[in-house]
């Protein structure tokens, strides 16, 4: 089972992007928990994040622009990119946690942290 962002790509600065996060494979539940970023040369770092009531948090960075969200049905969750600036130029990785089932036909809970999807701000 893996996590996948799509929706990354090349936008002007002040542009909007809308990432989406899902998993592949025989899913029960999907609790999304945030949003991570990485830039060239710099750590990764949490831009959002969401609890299981729904309470989000941002980084200081992006309060404001961006907006986590999730759609439990379709198991899917989201990250609404706003006003764009070249500093948010980044791999952009979704973290939840997951309820699939495995080869043997069990269920098995794991925190995923998903294959990243590149956001470039450049004009």
């Amino acid at each position: 089972v893996q996590l996948q962002a799509s929706g990354g790509g090349l936008v002007r600065p002040g542009g909007s992007l809308r990432l989406s996060c899902a998993a592949s494979g025989r899913i029960f539940t999907l609790n999304a928990r945030g949003w991570y970023r990485q830039a060239p040369g710099k750590p990764r770092e949490l831009v959002a994040s969401i609890t299981s009531d729904g309470t989000t948090t941002y980084a200081d960075s992006v309060k404001g622009r961006f907006t986590i969200s999730r759609d439990n049905t379709k198991k899917t969750m989201y990250l609404q990119m706003n006003s764009l600036k070249p500093e948010d130029t980044a791999v952009y990785y979704c973290n939840a946690d997951v309820v699939y089932e495995n080869v043997a036909g069990s269920p098995v809970a794991e925190v995923l942290l998903g294959q990243g999807t590149l956001v470039t701000v450049s004009s």
